[in-house]
């Protein structure tokens, strides 16, 4: 498979760096998505996306990828867009024609960077289910705007990458059923929105019940968390919840928010789940899923941490827990 705009082919492909390399720990490494242009300007605000280039170079700098493992996605087609949002939406994108309404549930400034990447974000995702169909697992470092709903953004998320990557799969019939497992602290509601009554995918969320969004729609499974949740706790929910995901509806490939905000010092959260609970977590879903043979991609979602570092570390942590799994 070679690989193009919007995921399709083109002239370099994973395959192609696959027979250019020799070391046999870079073979048995996922590839991961990732662009510099994820990284935009939002003022002061929660939401700070140097966290993805510092991820990457978190990543580098202990030696767990190099730089041969990174591919650079290209925007998402404006056919692969409208499998999610309507028309009427991605024009209000296109000529940044919102109301006050809309830019207040978006909660972060409109802006043609903003645009740029979070277009390219979807294309990105769509490329790291790619590389997992062909390769079992790929992650991307960026991704999981759960909160998009087909005609309207919310909670810093302009498009709804997620829907966007598993309907186009289906669509052009590269996959019969996907799943998406949201395990950020928020509900998936723009995700579960989008796909009500789709028999194809599989919405679950495991979030935070006393929590933003006021409004959470129906995912096919939804696990509510109490504040204050824990570690022990936590896990034992998701191990209960999982094969209800893996086995009942048997997907073709699984979709993974692996949210950092569960974090106990997550400044939007109010989960208290350690670093080392995240980090379990994220073996459990890799284990689980590998262990059915099932193809996974991963996308980062949600991080705010009182100190960007830790964010920093518990995505770098999801990786590495991926690349453990592979």
């Amino acid at each position: 498979m070679e690989i193009e705009e919007g995921g399709g082919p083109r002239a370099w492909g994973p395959s192609s760096i696959y027979r250019r390399v020799a070391n046999e720990h870079v073979l048995k490494t996922p590839f991961l998505v990732w662009d510099p242009s994820y990284e935009i300007d939002l003022g002061p605000h929660v939401f700070i996306t140097a966290k993805y280039r510092l991820t990457r170079e978190h990543l580098l700098g202990n030696g767990t990828v190099e730089e041969v493992h990174f591919v650079a996605p290209t925007p998402a087609r404006r056919e692969d867009l409208l499998l999610a949002h309507t028309e009427e939406y991605l024009r209000k994108i296109d000529e940044d024609a919102f109301s006050a309404g809309e830019r207040f549930l978006l909660e972060i400034p409109f802006t043609a960077e903003v645009r740029d990447a979070m277009t390219l974000a979807c294309g990105g995702t769509l490329l790291s289910c790619r590389l997992a169909l062909e390769h079992g697992a790929a992650g991307h470092l960026g991704g999981g705007f759960h909160h998009a709903y087909a005609d309207h953004g919310e909670g810093f998320c302009l498009l709804n990458d997620g829907p966007v990557a598993l309907l186009t799969l289906i669509e052009e019939g590269t996959i019969g059923r996907g799943a998406i497992v949201d395990l950020d602290v928020h509900h998936g509601n723009g995700t579960a929105s989008i796909l009500a009554g789709n028999e194809s995918v599989f919405t679950f969320s495991m979030h935070q019940e006393n929590n933003y969004p006021a409004h959470k729609p129906r995912s096919d499974l939804d696990v509510g968390l109490d504040d204050g949740t824990s570690d022990e706790e936590y896990l034992s929910a998701l191990e209960t919840a999982l094969p209800t995901v893996l086995d009942d509806f048997a997907p073709d490939l699984v979709l993974y928010l692996a949210g950092a905000d569960p974090y106990l010092e997550d400044q939007l959260g109010g989960l208290a789940l350690t670093t080392d609970g995240l980090r379990r977590r994220d073996r459990m879903v890799f284990a689980e899923v590998r262990r059915r043979g099932i193809s996974i991609a991963v996308v980062l979602a949600g991080g705010y941490a009182i100190r960007l570092e830790d964010t920093v570390s518990i995505h770098a942590a999801t990786i590495e827990e991926l690349i453990a799994a592979s």
